[in-house]
Parts: structure tokens; C-alpha cells; sequence
């Protein structure tokens, strides 16, 4: 109620006001056009009287004052014209100081002095000097602002710079200078004087402050303390014009600003010892004068950061200041040596070691969030260097020597940003590897953040597409992304989200993939240390970076296939048959306790992914026959048959299971006459122990082509290919029954059909155990089964029939030897 009261108040003491201007204006203009001067001032001295008001607030006040200064634009053209007209501007100058008030005395004054100036009748320098000095007989804050801020406006384009109209006659860019630092020293220490007023009142509650701050009725400390800040800042503008105003001097160059401009303005700073304008005037001064200075005036300009008061957001400030100097690097390759001449990353470290020294109590995030700065500032001024890059995370991780996790999350936020600088300035992750400090800096993130982090370094590998080629950068790699590939210290299966697990996983699965050397020994140290690294990942985890690891591995064998492992080999470790025995030593040396290859993939035996372990097996016994190594390749087609056995239990996944192994055995050609006939013999075995009939005929016929190996130096035994389809056809007929029991009919004849099919490759393959009249009898069948009552009507089998009964007419209408072969086939 009491601020609803204050604001009403306000606005109508701001009515007032303006209506009292509006007044006093009619007058004046009416006198203007009568040309009577002292009429004119009479009334344009009772209109400035309106801003001699202490009740409205700054923003307020301004409102005010627009209205008063756009009738003072009109009274400075009509003492234009009265100097044409013959009167003397020194005349007019005294006159005006006639005024009953000082405040629209001044304002008169400094309206007159303009024209003055412009009569070019008193040097500049002298107007000037003479109109700042007066203007400190206003010493209310507010008042005393604005009036300076007119000031300024009225004489930014009369001071005697180079080029302007009122160099020469002993007028210099000096005077200038002078002026705009006397009028910007004098409006901070009012500015600041505002604080003062503002803590007298909240101490001694002294009511005649009260409308001082537009204040009404009574209202606590921190309201008054709050609403002194924002008008504080409403304000603030006026007073950072005048350094606005000093930059756009033309006189002003290298040597006079670091001489004379920039002490002076920082003297100013840090004696007022008030926070909201050194941090305001601090940043203001980076902003409006120009980056070669700023570099050039470096040490004196970060001289001044640790004399502040220990409450102002120096990080801010010098992180703006890195911000305009890296921009100005970039700006131009040419200016990149004068950070070298003045040692620009010494000085900006020594700086905000010692801001952090001196502002004891700073957040830990204002810390990093300047080595943030500065590391930004050293990549795009540096980037070459990386003994800086390394020296800023060394800084990073003695600040937080004493956190071993961080709790603050805007710091955990800046801490990453650290991180991910070099990542996304350094397209290799080769050179962020290099860095010693990377790692150390990691370790103070939580557990979480630690994940994203890595996932961050996973993604900037990925998108430069780069490759890590040594054993030494993987071990570094696999440290910095540990929070991926094994559960860390105070993981919680609480938090576990199987979504986000998997994506990471994948991503760690993709990182192995781009681990590459030429080198076949280097590249082995490359596979042994991601061994040794993800084998700590827990179960959970292995089913995804187990397998990218054993491609690698084969990877490398295939490279190898060429070389003999016995003859080349005892000198040079990277050789097929000594990776297949570190594949494969953890099967022959368990009971010895020895760790080995083999254990990277029968690991997976005792998580709830056999299937997966089983198509690795395969894969290794595949790679195993290329080199031509029987005994591996037979120990790892055994190792899958043992798994099958014990570990798959799923009907379907025992049928895919035993397809693969028919596929993989078939392909083999490394196999001798006893070893092949065993495994063989172990596959149709299987093949026919399935669960449903259907599976066991599809699994047995495909076992026929064990025997039928369509090579020049492939096994062709036609005998036990008839064997395996007389076999299949039992089984189809068995099922075929069994449907008939069960539903009353007999189901489709699709089996016969396949197993037809089967028929006619081999008969075309030249299998002399395969005849036509086999292939007639089946053909019969088919065509009863089909017309019985007892068959289920289908028409995917009608038409696979149909097919299979075209292709045969197809062949024998070729002719030649095939047509032949064909042509005793009735359809």
C-alpha cells in the first residue's frame, strides 16, 4: 500500500513539474518572439527551476529534464541570432549569471557558453574551464548529474581536438582531455555520493534524505537499498558518457592515453572504492577505447583489477577484456607479434592469479570461470602454444586441489566449458590428449558430469573423424572416458537409465573402431590396452565393446594372413597365430590362472548374451581358415558347439544358432578329412534335436551342403547329400502327420516344396546321386499331397510350387546338355 502511495506521489509531483515548465515556456516563447531577452530569461529561468526538485527518481527526473532541454535547444538558437543581431556574447554570458538560482543559473550558463564558444570571441579551453569549474556549486546528486550530463552534450562538439574549429590559438587536445576528466571525475563522486546518502539514511533514518531517493512513507533498509541500486543504474549512463566522449577524441594516440587518459581514469576508479562503479566504469573503459591501446596499456589496466573492492565481478570485467583482445587477434594475422612483444597470456595469468589471491572469498565458479577467459583468449591468440593451454588446466587444477568432486553446479558448468575449449578448437584429439593437465581437471567432476564430459570427447572424435594411433594417446583416451567404460565410485543402479546406458555404450563401441596404426606391433599394444580397460566394465557393459574389440583383433589378422607365424615369427609378436593364441589362451590356460584373448570373448558366456559370444567364436573361426590355421579354427568351432550346448536354451535362438554354424562350417575349406566329419557329424546332430519339425527339416537339409562344397577343390561326397535329404523328407512327411493329428489337417505342403528345390540344385550341380526320377517322385508327391483333402489350401505354397514347375520347363526349353538333363522330367 505504502509503495502504491510513493508511486502516485511520484506521478503527480512529475504532472507538477511539467506543467510548470509548459507554463513558464508559453511565456518564454511568446517573449522570444517579441525579442525581448530579459523577459526571455526571466521565464526560462523559472521553467529550469522546475529541475531544482528532489522528490522524483532518476527516471523520473529524466523525464523532466527532456522537457527543460528541449525548450534550452530554443533558447541557444535565439542567442545565435541575438549575437548576429549585434549583441555581444560576453555581454550575454555575464547577464545570464544574474539568475536568481543557482541550478537554472548554470543551466543558463552553460546554454550561453555554447554560443560563446561558437563566437570563437574567449578560446575555448577558457569557456570550458570556466563552466566545469562552476557547475560544482550543484552538489545534490541527482541535480548535479544531470546538469553535467547537459555539460557534456552542449560541448562534445566545440572541444579543441585536431581537425575541429577550435584548435589553434593555444587551445589544445590537452584542454580537452582536461575538460572531460575534470567533468567525469566530478560526476562519479556525485554518483557515488548517492551511496553514501542512501547508507546515511538507512543508519540514522534521517527524513530529509527520504525525497532524495523518491522515496515515501516508510520502507525498510533493503528496500531502500535496492531501489538506490536500480536508480544508481538508471544513471550510470551519464556518467559513462564522458569516457565515451574522451574516446572519440582524435587527439588522443598511444602515448597520451597511456600517459595521462588511462592513470587518470583509473585513479578515478579505484579511489571512489564504491562497487557498482568501479565494475561499471571498468567495463565501460574496455568497451569504448580501442584494443591496441587496451594491449599496449596491458599491465597498467590489470594493475588496477586486484586494488578493486573485493565485492565487483572482476571476472566479468577481465573476461570481457580477454573477449575484445581475442577478436582483435583475430581481426588480422599482422597483430598477432604484439601479443608476443608485450607477453599479453603472462601478464592476464599474473593478473588473475593475483584477483583470486586477493578476493579470498570468490566462488570457486568466478575462478574458473576467468581460466575459462583466459584459455578462450589462449586458443585463438596461441593456439600454436600448448605448454599455455596446459599451464591455464595446471592452474584450473591447483585451484581445485582442495575439492576432490565439485557440488556447485554453475562450476561443474564452467568446468566443462574448460574442457571442451581444446576439443573444439583442435580438430585432432590427438593434440588434447598431449595435454597432461586434461585428465587431472576431469577428475574433480562428479560422476555425471564426468560421463557427459567423456561423451563430449567421444562426439569431437567422431565428428573430425580422427584416429588415435598409439598406445600410449588409447591409455590416455581410455582415462579420460573411464566414466563410460566401468562403473565409477559411487555409481548407483538407482539412477541407472538403460536408454542412456546404451547410447553411451554405442559410443564407446564406435570409439574402438577409429583406434588404428599401420604398424601391426603398435597396433597390437593399441588392442591389448582397450582389453585391458574395457574388461573392467562389469557385465553390463560387455556385450557392447566386446565386439567392436575382437573386430579389431581380426582386423588385424586379416592384415597378417600372409605371414607365417612359425617361421616369422619368435622377433615379432604380431603375427595370426599369436593373436589367435592370446584370443583363445584363456581356453587353454584357465587352470593356470593366466589371462588371455579368450577370456575377452567367453566373458560373454556368463552374461545374458551367448548368442553374441557364439557369432564371435564363429567369426574367429572363420578368420582362423583364412590363415589357414586348423587347429584354432577346430578349437574355436568347438568352443561355439559347447556353447550352443550349455547356454542357448531359446527354440528360436537355437535355430538361428545352428544356421550360422552350418554357414560358417561350410564355408571352411582348412579342415581335414576327420576334423571336418566330427564337426559335420556335431552340426546335422544338432540340427536334427531341434524342437519343432520344421526347424529340424530346414536345419538338415541345410547340412547338405556340408557335403557339397561348389569349388574347384571343394568336398563333393553326392552319398551323404542324399543322406541329409532323404532325411529332411522323413521329417516333412513326420511333420506333415503330426499336423493332421493335431488339427485335422495336414498343413501345407511348403517343406516338400524347399526340399524339392534342394533336389533340383544338386541335380543341376551334377550330383549323380541326385536322379531324375527322384526329382519326378518328389514332383508326384507334392501334386497328391496338394490334392488331398487333408491339406490345408495355401497359396504362398501354390505359388512357390507353381515357380519351382516353371523353372524346370524353363531349363529343359534351353537345351543343350542341361535341356537334356531336364527333358526326362514330366511337370
Amino acid at each position: 500500500m505504502l509503495l502504491s502511495d510513493a508511486m502516485e506521489d511520484e506521478e503527480k509531483w512529475l504532472a507538477e513539474g511539467i506543467a510548470g515548465i509548459q507554463h513558464n515556456a508559453f511565456y518564454m516563447h511568446r517573449a522570444l518572439d517579441a525579442n525581448n531577452l530579459r523577459e526571455a530569461l526571466k521565464y526560462s529561468a523559472q521553467l529550469l527551476s522546475e529541475l531544482r526538485t528532489s522528490r522524483l527518481s532518476p527516471h523520473k527526473y529524466y523525464e523532466l529534464y527532456m522537457r527543460a532541454f528541449d525548450e534550452l535547444r530554443k533558447l541557444e538558437m535565439f542567442f545565435k541570432e541575438e549575437e548576429r543581431h549585434g549583441c555581444s556574447v560576453m555581454d550575454l554570458y555575464e547577464l545570464v549569471q544574474h539568475a536568481g538560482n543557482i541550478l537554472p543559473r548554470l543551466y543558463l550558463l552553460c546554454t550561453v557558453g555554447s554560443v560563446y564558444i561558437k563566437s570563437k570571441e574567449a578560446p575555448a579551453k577558457d569557456v570550458l574551464k570556466d563552466l566545469v569549474e562552476m557547475c560544482r556549486a550543484v552538489q545534490h546528486p541527482i541535480r548535479g548529474l544531470f546538469l553535467r550530463s547537459y555539460l557534456a552534450q552542449i560541448s562534445r562538439d566545440k572541444l579543441p581536438d585536431i581537425g575541429s574549429d577550435y584548435e589553434g590559438d593555444g587551445d589544445t587536445v590537452m584542454d580537452a582531455v582536461e575538460f572531460v576528466l575534470q567533468n567525469f571525475s566530478e560526476m562519479n563522486k556525485l554518483w557515488v555520493r548517492m551511496e553514501l546518502q542512501c547508507l546515511y539514511y538507512i543508519h540514522f533514518g534521517d527524513p530529509e534524505l527520504r525525497p532524495s531517493f523518491g522515496l515515501s512513507g516508510l520502507q525498510g533498509p533493503a528496500r531502500v537499498r535496492d531501489k538506490m541500486e536500480k536508480e544508481r543504474n538508471e544513471l550510470r549512463d551519464l556518467v559513462g558518457k564522458n569516457l565515451h566522449v574522451l574516446s572519440q577524441i582524435e587527439g588522443i594516440d598511444l602515448d597520451l592515453y597511456k600517459e595521462t587518459v588511462l592513470p587518470r581514469v583509473l585513479e578515478q576508479v579505484v579511489n571512489c572504492k564504491d562497487e557498482l562503479a568501479q565494475y561499471y566504469l571498468m567495463d565501460c573503459l574496455i568497451q569504448v577505447f580501442p584494443d591496441e591501446y587496451h594491449l599496449q596499456t596491458l599491465e597498467t589496466l590489470l594493475g588496477a583489477c586486484p586494488q578493486l573492492q573485493p565485492t565487483v565481478d572482476i571476472k566479468t570485467v577481465l573476461s570481457q577484456l580477454m573477449e575484445r583482445l581475442s577478436s582483435y587477434a583475430a581481426s588480422s594475422p599482422e597483430v598477432l607479434p604484439e601479443f608476443l612483444q608485450v607477453e599479453a597470456f603472462a601478464k592476464l595469468s599474473n593478473a588473475i592469479g593475483k584477483v583470486i589471491e586477493t578476493q579470498g572469498d570468490m566462488p570457486i565458479v568466478g575462478s574458473i570461470t576467468l581460466y575459462v577467459s583466459l584459455l578462450t583468449f589462449t586458443l585463438r591468440v596461441h593456439p600454436d602454444r600448448l605448454d599455455y593451454v596446459d599451464q591455464v588446466l595446471g592452474l584450473c587444477v591447483k585451484k581445485l586441489a582442495n575439492k576432490p568432486k565439485l557440488e556447485d553446479s554453475r562450476a561443474t558448468k564452467q568446468v566443462v566449458a574448460l574442457l571442451s575449449a581444446p576439443l573444439e578448437k583442435y580438430s585432432d584429439i590427438v593434440t588434447s590428449l598431449t595435454l597432461s593437465n586434461y585428465p587431472r581437471v576431469m577428475d574433480h567432476l562428479d560422476n555425471g558430469t564426468n560421463k557427459i564430459m567423456a561423451m563430449v570427447i567421444i562426439q569431437s572424435i567422431m565428428m573430425n573423424h580422427a584416429y588415435v594411433s598409439s598406445a600410449d594417446k588409447v591409455e590416455v583416451l581410455f582415462e579420460l572416458i573411464k566414466g563410460l567404460i566401468k562403473d565409477l565410485e559411487g555409481d548407483s543402479d538407482d539412477e541407472f537409465d538403460e536408454e542412456d546406458f546404451n547410447e553411451e555404450q554405442n559410443s564407446v563401441s564406435r570409439v574402438i573402431h577409429v583406434l588404428y596404426n599401420d604398424d601391426p606391433e603398435e597396433m597390437l599394444k593399441i588392442i591389448c590396452t582397450v582389453r585391458k580397460h574395457i574388461m573392467a566394465g562389469g557385465p553390463r557393459r560387455l556385450p557392447f565393446t566386446i565386439p567392436p574389440l575382437v573386430f579389431s583383433a581380426l582386423k588385424l589378422i586379416r592384415r597378417l594372413q600372409n605371414q607365417d607365424g612359425d617361421a616369422a615369427g619368435e622377433d615379432n609378436p604380431a603375427t595370426p597365430r599369436k593373436i589367435f593364441q592370446l584370443l583363445n589362451q584363456m581356453i587353454k590356460c584357465s587352470s593356470l590362472g593366466l589371462e588371455g584373448w579368450a577370456e575377452t570373448i567367453e566373458a560373454l558366456s556368463y552374461v545374458p548374451s551367448p548368442e553374441l559370444a557364439l557369432r564371435l567364436y564363429l567369426q574367429c573361426a572363420e578368420a582362423a581358415n583364412d590363415c589357414d590355421l586348423e587347429p584354432v579354427a577346430y578349437e574355436f568351432f568347438t568352443q561355439a558347439f559347447v556353447l550352443y550346448e550349455e547356454e542357448i536354451a531359446d527354440s528360436k535362438a537355437q535355430v538361428t544358432a545352428i544356421h550360422l554354424i552350418i554357414g560358417t562350417l561350410q564355408r571352411t575349406n582348412v579342415f581335414g578329412v576327420e576334423n571336418r566329419d566330427t564337426l559335420t557329424h556335431k552340426a546335422t546332430g544338432y540340427s536334427a534335436k531341434l524342437l519343432k519339425k520344421p526347424d529340424q527339416c530346414r536345419a538338415v537339409y541345410a547340412c547338405s551342403h556340408l557335403f557339397w562344397v561348389d569349388d574347384q577343390d571343394g568336398i563333393k561326397d553326392g552319398e551323404r547329400v542324399l543322406l541329409c535329404l532323404k532325411r529332411a523328407l522323413r521329417i516333412a512327411n513326420a511333420a506333415q502327420q503330426m499336423a493332421s493329428v493335431a488339427r485335422g489337417s495336414s498343413g501345407p505342403v511348403t517343406l516338400f516344396v524347399e526340399i524339392l528345390n534342394k533336389y533340383l540344385y544338386y541335380f543341376e550341380k551334377g550330383n549323380p546321386q541326385i536322379t531324375s526320377a527322384a526329382i519326378q517322385g518328389l514332383i508326384e508327391l507334392i501334386k497328391t499331397e496338394m490334392q488331398s483333402d487333408t491339406v490345408t489350401p495355401d497359396q504362398t505354397s501354390d505359388a512357390f510350387f507353381a515357380c519351382t514347375l516353371r523353372y524346370i520347363q524353363f531349363q529343359k526349353q534351353k537345351g543343350g546338355a542341361m535341356g537334356e538333363k531336364f527333358d526326362t522330367i514330366k511337370v
